[in-house]
């Protein structure tokens, strides 16, 4: 669907370079996972305390998530509008918190920064809305390798960001700032041109062997993605080791720029090797074999049938010749209306089963430094790596192998089969650190929240988009999207981080108010215990919430994916 009056770009290549742009406006839009990198200098240089930071993770994760009006801007605005909309709103927000870290300007109110830290993050929205809803319409038929590979480069920026801030900017919390609001204003206006609507990929004449092109291509794109991932957390821990030079940062930075470039060598090979098209071999009708006229007995041309008959009767309504006739509600998997998806169960089973996933996940990495901290780890780089690493493995690993499954023609599992079976891994993962919280549990359990977390994004993107169409897609991604702040502050704030204030008071009082540390801080298993076991029963509820959806929704994927291949349907044709 092109918004508004944008130029729809023909050809094969053009989505492939669109792709390959988006990559870096992903790895930009991952801004929000720098906050662990930064809140201590918010905390000594503004003196904050640790509640005031934590209600400013809070507006780090609303900034992220509230993308509404940018889903609903979406579908008139052109997407390189929607991403400078969002790299304004990146140079704002975090502008203002550079000149207050920085102490260019100094007193203001926590309100201010408060509302500051919002508008930056929800930089995210628009980036994420204008290259996902471009991307998932320019490949229509690979909604699920799609999905998962940008949200994948989105999990992996965590460790981008880690790379360049210990390496790069000496662990600056200002030069950080500095360069989230300068730096990722410049990527996404260096990159605006190339998201853009194409002519997508239907199939038709060879399809199969398109088909397997394409195939060949989103596997080279998720090789490389993998070997970004492996390359990042190996240089973060390498860094953590041995002290690096700057010579040695900057040329390790190198090649991480020349991996994030890799998904260009796809429309460059496009480019130099051409593919020559085999017309099909046919002899032109002889005037003799021509006919003039087709007998009013032959059908019409298939091809032009229904177009033929919309025109006919858009003309004659027109002319009042005949009364339109009342329209019927779409059926899942055709295009629906913003009024039409609020009042579907399926929509709330997605919702909710995506709410208790994402919930209890956000809420492990809202917490992941004190966690290590009441195991006994000291240095949390390591950890944030792990879970990052995770992160892109469950978003990359959760959008391919559910698209596999789906097309699979004797075991077609619905995608939110997958989502249950995460998180009841989650159930286990989390009750594994209630009772038995150790480094090594920690560390465990931190890469395999973090495969479960992400696999919860492959997983819901293109279900939505399966569910309710293409055509208002960005609205109800941005929907679902809210879930994620509401369970941080549900489950990260309101659960975990009043047991955890709680269980540090009795520490202290225990202790008589004395020993060395941070005043607020706590330790051992007992800190996240309760909470632990609260995320665990909530994840079993979320297990049978997805394989109820899973059985409701398992006809429709019959009919998307019947023979093992996707078609669109009647009511969700290409806008």
């Amino acid at each position: 669907m092109a918004s508004g009056n944008v130029k729809v770009k023909a050809g094969t290549r053009p989505p492939w370079v669109g792709l390959a742009a988006a990559v870096w406006v992903q790895m930009a839009a991952g801004n929000a996972y720098t906050f662990p990198l930064y809140s201590p200098a918010l905390k000594s240089v503004l003196g904050y305390d640790q509640r005031q930071v934590a209600m400013l993770g809070v507006a780090n994760d609303v900034g992220e998530n509230f993308g509404v009006v940018a889903g609903v801007l979406c579908n008139s605005l052109p997407p390189w509008l929607v991403l400078l909309v969002g790299a304004a709103l990146c140079f704002l927000g975090f502008g203002t918190l550079w000149l207050a870290v920085s102490g260019t300007v100094l007193g203001m109110p926590y309100w201010l920064l408060w509302i500051a830290l919002a508008i930056g993050t929800n930089s995210n929205a628009w980036f994420v809305t204008a290259v996902l809803v471009t991307n998932m319409r320019n490949f229509p038929l690979r909604r699920g390798v799609v999905a998962g590979l940008l949200k994948g480069y989105v999990g992996l920026s965590a460790a981008l960001f880690t790379q360049v801030f210990s390496g790069l900017l000496h662990r600056s919390p200002t030069a950080l700032l500095l360069l989230l609001a300068a730096g990722i204003p410049v990527v996404c206006l260096s990159t605006m041109y190339y998201v853009r609507p194409c002519t997508p990929a239907l199939g038709g004449a060879g399809g199969e062997e398109e088909d397997a092109m394409q195939d060949g291509h989103f596997a080279f794109a998720q090789a490389a993605s993998v070997l970004l991932g492996a390359y990042l957390v190996g240089t973060t821990v390498l860094g953590t080791v041995v002290k690096l030079s700057d010579a040695a940062s900057y040329a390790l930075f190198a090649v991480t720029v020349l991996l994030l470039l890799a998904p260009l060598a796809i429309p460059v090979k496009m480019t130099l090797f051409r593919k020559k098209k085999k017309p099909p071999p046919m002899e032109p009708p002889t005037p003799e074999e021509e006919p003039l006229l087709i007998p009013a007995s032959d059908p019409p041309p298939p091809a032009d049938e229904d177009s033929d008959e919309k025109v006919a009767v858009l003309l004659a309504e027109g002319e009042g010749a005949v009364v339109k006739r009342k329209s019927r509600r779409p059926r899942r998997g055709e295009d629906f209306e913003f009024t039409e998806v609020l009042v579907k169960a399926d929509f709330w089973l997605l919702w909710f089963g995506y709410f208790i996933g994402v919930g209890t996940g956000v809420t492990v990495l809202n917490n992941l430094a004190q966690i290590g901290a009441a195991a006994g780890i000291a240095d949390t780089t390591i950890l944030l790596s792990l879970f990052g690493l995770g992160n892109f493995l469950g978003r990359l690993g959760g959008g391919a192998i559910s698209e596999k499954f789906v097309r699979s023609p004797t075991l077609l599992l619905p995608r939110p089969v997958w989502m249950s079976l995460t998180q009841t891994v989650l159930a286990v993962a989390y009750l594994c650190l209630a009772y038995a919280l150790s480094p090594g549990a920690v560390y465990a359990c931190a890469a395999v929240i973090g495969v479960c977390y992400g696999a919860q994004f492959a997983v819901m993107i293109p279900t939505t988009s399966e569910l309710f169409g293409l055509k208002n897609f960005g609205l109800f991604y941005n929907l679902m999207a809210v879930a994620n702040p509401l369970g941080a502050v549900i489950f990260s704030e309101e659960l975990a981080g009043q047991l955890y204030d709680s269980e540090a008071a009795r520490q202290r009082q225990r202790h008589g108010g004395g020993g060395g540390g941070h005043p607020h801080a706590c330790v051992g298993p007992e800190c996240f215990r309760v909470a632990f076991v609260v995320l665990a029963a909530c994840c079993a509820v979320g297990t049978a919430v997805s394989l109820v959806l899973a059985a409701r929704i398992r006809p429709v994927y019959r009919a998307l994916y019947a023979g093992g291949s996707f078609r669109l349907p009647n009511g969700n044709q290409q806008h």
